[in-house]
């Protein structure tokens, strides 16, 4: 009886070893829905421009690799590379997972394609490409520990710089102010009176562009901001300028012919002439020249 009794206990103990040992069921298809979930939540985060909202759908000790971008590692590092981005770029962003493989409970990989847009000074990018994610699953929820996109869209070639190089007139050319043609310029949320008279390029496209404005005496224009650069030069009378992403009319600076102001990128302004005289601005960049109204977000 005492053999007996010894055997059966030898048997429990074996079976517990083996149930210890047995691998962890993974539930792939559950797993998958929850990856997919979350890479949708990380594309919102990232055309929300919500640097923060991304890095949490990062682990705390994740790895963030761009090509030709400096390696993002840790939370407060990605933040920080996603904010920069979004301030200067306005990039917009859509990918497709087309292999996901849940490879135990805790980790898995997803492939996929993805499509990149994006502003630069010389007008907007579209880089496509494909990337690797490497999840975690934390707390129970899956987050992104490696990411490392891989652009497809061909770099130019040595000797190309002159094929995307701006293209300058061959010759000399003089506009006379008394032949300017002026039109009515009113973008979105601009009250009417503004002309505008285009005197070099086309601030529609891509490419250097000059053109003036003219503002009746007392015109307003309200907050606003624009993706690329602005060079600003006073031609007449008295020009008032704000800076900030509120509307101030008492911070305006008034400013007189001959006066230069650069305006950066993204940067909140607003202003007029005021009510005693018009006045005539000469602006000049990178087009395609664009009006946003309200402050940058």
């Amino acid at each position: 009886m005492r053999d007996l009794h010894r055997m059966r206990l030898a048997i429990a103990s074996a079976a517990l070893a083996l149930g210890a040992c047995a691998p962890t069921t993974v539930n792939t298809a559950s797993d998958e829905a929850a990856i997919r979930a979350a890479g949708n939540d990380y594309q919102t985060a990232f055309n929300a421009h919500d640097a923060t909202r991304l890095a949490a759908i990062h682990t705390p000790d994740a790895l963030v690799m761009i090509s030709n971008t400096p390696l993002a590692s840790g939370s407060s590092a990605i933040r920080t590379s996603f904010a920069d981005f979004f301030k200067s770029a306005t990039p917009s962003l859509s990918f497709t997972p087309t292999r996901i493989d849940v490879a135990s409970p805790t980790v898995a990989t997803d492939v996929g394609t993805y499509t990149l847009t994006f502003d630069t000074p010389q007008g907007k990018v579209t880089d496509r490409g494909n990337y690797t994610t490497i999840w975690h699953k934390v707390n129970g929820q899956w987050r992104v520990a490696v990411d490392a996109p891989v652009s497809t869209t061909p770099l130019p070639m040595a000797g190309e710089g002159a094929a995307v190089a701006p293209a300058y007139p061959p010759d000399v050319q003089m506009v006379a102010n008394s032949s300017l043609g002026w039109s009515d310029f009113a973008p979105p949320g601009f009250d009417p009176g503004m002309k505008l008279a285009v005197i070099s390029g086309d601030p529609s496209k891509t490419g250097a562009y000059t053109v003036r404005l003219m503002f009746p005496a007392g015109y307003r224009f309200p907050v606003h901001w624009h993706p690329g650069a602005e060079n600003l030069t006073v031609v007449s009378g008295t020009f008032q300028l704000g800076m900030g992403n509120t509307a101030n009319w008492a911070a305006l600076k008034s400013y007189g012919p001959g006066d230069y102001i650069y305006i950066p990128p993204r940067h909140a302004h607003f202003g007029g002439s005021p009510t005693t005289s018009p006045s005539v601005i000469q602006l000049h960049g990178q087009g395609p020249f664009q009006v946003i109204v309200g402050p940058p977000t």
